[in-house]
């Protein structure tokens, strides 16, 4: 079996892991990623999330690394799409007017982005990015990860990489039950966490938020593009959950914030408007009002929407069998919503289904038109030395416990975020939590497991409970997880220090924050006003 030796080892090349990898990079590290699809990006790119993002972000809240993949993207469109002069010259223009963010665009685009992101590193030879690659087994010595075996699900080869540092940026914590890292999944009890939101009777370890796999489509109204019925369409069309306000396949949901029924259909007026309150409109990623007319058919859109919500089952915390039996019922589902839309949903205006709507397997990199990977909002959790919870950053939490207004300071912060805490339906079959957050900081010690000395969380599988991962979970947070990780092993290395003497050794605690802040651009507090502003 082959063997290899790199100073960092990052499993998942998903956006922590790639942040993960560029602050390793740029402090002199060399680095091998493994990535288990064909795409990097993770939720950004493999999962097609367009990203969710805070108010201030054209202005502040990310690292200087995350702007510059904002600013590609942009630079991208103006360098290679025949954008409108108005739009070209807005400095701030969003490629698909989608009103989950000011960035909706084309998975493809990001990876792009990424790749030139990493490209002078790739040239050099200082960091390899092994596709198709997944990590099968872990090779440990007390309290100590020294290699993963990893294996390439394309040829079957196997190949054992041994490294100083390994950071766990896949997608739900894979490394973590592999080299028995103590960890959590699920939702804890008010008993664990004293948290406002968490559950008033027992922990509940499957009870996990729903995962969603996305597709893209555009719409050609003259055109029929309805697909192959799903082999599980009847199901689909027939269930209704018992918390749910109508059936899975309709425009019957709830507003997540207020849990108010609420009619939300695929169109609600022309589909060209820039803005709209419809499905249509909600993450658009292609707006083909930014060209010339005629030079694009259709705008493209992205379906993450809660009719694709798949709660009734978890994939953590089962046999490999179940959860290869709940992803394909996911996938079935998603189809099902598709098929509906074409044959039967409503239509604007009377009638019944909109064959029109076209798959574009292009957008997503597939033969089927789904995502190359399932949307994961929910990962294993590392027990940290320091855990976030809702009392640190939830308005109303804090409220009750009569702490002050905004969040929790960390002294040892390495980063910030802001998002509303949001839980989607889970796998126990209870419905939104979506409860208003102050915008925070992302502590060191979450970072650190409890036990292990040289393995690091670089997704959303740091030290957060089920509650606070609803706000740490997003794209740009994600990306600082990571990019703090990267960083992390790279000046322990270099210190010959543990990731637990930086955090609690204070000179050393302070110099690592000056490489993040003045090395690599990170940002550690919020101002004032946005501290305490209430999301």
């Amino acid at each position: 079996m082959r063997e290899r030796q790199t100073d960092i080892l990052i499993a998942g090349g998903g956006l922590g892991g790639i942040a993960a990898a560029l602050a390793a990079l740029r402090l002199g590290k060399h680095v091998i990623i493994t990535e288990e699809t064909d795409w990097i990006g993770g939720q950004l790119t493999a999962q097609a999330v367009p990203p969710d993002e805070h108010r201030w972000i054209e202005q502040s809240g990310c690292t200087a690394s995350y702007r510059r993949l904002r600013d590609g993207i942009r630079d991208y469109y103006r360098h290679y799409y025949p954008l409108l002069p108005k739009v070209r010259e807005n400095p701030t223009f969003n490629p698909g007017m989608g009103d989950v963010s000011r960035l909706c665009h084309e998975p493809r685009v990001a990876i792009a982005v990424l790749e030139e992101m990493l490209a002078p590193y790739r040239a050099s030879r200082q960091v390899e990015v092994l596709l198709h690659s997944r990590p099968i087994a872990t090779e440990c010595d007390g309290d100590h990860v020294r290699a993963l075996k990893i294996q390439n699900d394309e040829t079957g080869e196997q190949t054992v990489i041994h490294a100083l540092y390994i950071l766990d940026a896949t997608e739900m914590g894979d490394i973590l039950p592999m080299a028995g890292v103590e960890h959590v999944i699920g939702a804890e009890s008010q008993t664990q966490t004293g948290e406002l939101h968490a559950l008033a009777g027992e922990a509940q370890p499957l009870d996990q938020q729903a995962v969603s796999w996305c597709f893209a489509l555009d719409y050609i109204p003259s055109e029929n593009h309805t697909i192959e019925r799903p082999e599980t369409y009847d199901f689909w069309r027939r269930y209704q959950a018992d918390f749910w306000p109508g059936p899975q396949l309709g425009w019957i949901d709830y507003n997540p914030e207020t849990l108010e029924t609420r009619h939300r259909a695929l169109f609600d007026g022309d589909t060209d408007r820039e803005q709209g309150q419809d499905f249509w409109h909600f993450r658009r990623i292609f707006y083909r009002q930014h060209y010339p007319q005629g030079r694009f058919p259709s705008d493209i859109t992205l379906v993450n929407w809660p009719q694709i919500d798949y709660w009734l089952g978890p994939l953590l915390g089962v046999s490999d069998k179940e959860k290869q039996k709940h992803l394909q019922a996911a996938r079935q589902l998603s189809l099902s919503m598709l098929y509906w839309m074409q044959t039967e949903a409503p239509r604007m205006g009377g009638g019944y289904g909109y064959p029109g709507l076209r798959l574009r397997e292009d957008i997503v990199g597939t033969t089927d038109g789904l995502a190359k990977a399932v949307y994961i909002r929910e990962s294993r959790r590392i027990q940290a030395e320091f855990t976030v919870l809702e009392q640190h950053v939830g308005v109303q939490a804090r409220a009750v416990m009569g702490l002050p207004e905004g969040s929790e300071l960390f002294t040892d912060s390495i980063g910030i975020g802001s998002y509303r805490i949001d839980l989607h339906p889970s796998t126990a079959l209870r419905n939104y939590v979506d409860v208003s957050s102050y915008p925070f900081q992302i502590p060191l010690g979450a970072l650190i497991p409890q036990r292990i000395e040289n393995l690091l969380p670089a997704n959303k599988n740091l030290g957060v409970t089920h509650i606070t991962n609803g706000c740490y979970r997003l794209h740009p947070v994600e990306w600082n997880i990571g990019e703090a990780a990267g960083a992390l092993a790279a000046y322990c290395l270099e210190q010959k220090l543990t990731p637990r003497q930086v955090r609690n050794t204070p000179i050393h605690l302070k110099d690592f924050q000056r490489v993040l802040t003045q090395v690599l651009g990170f940002e550690l507090a919020w101002n004032k006003d946005a501290r305490i502003t209430k999301i």
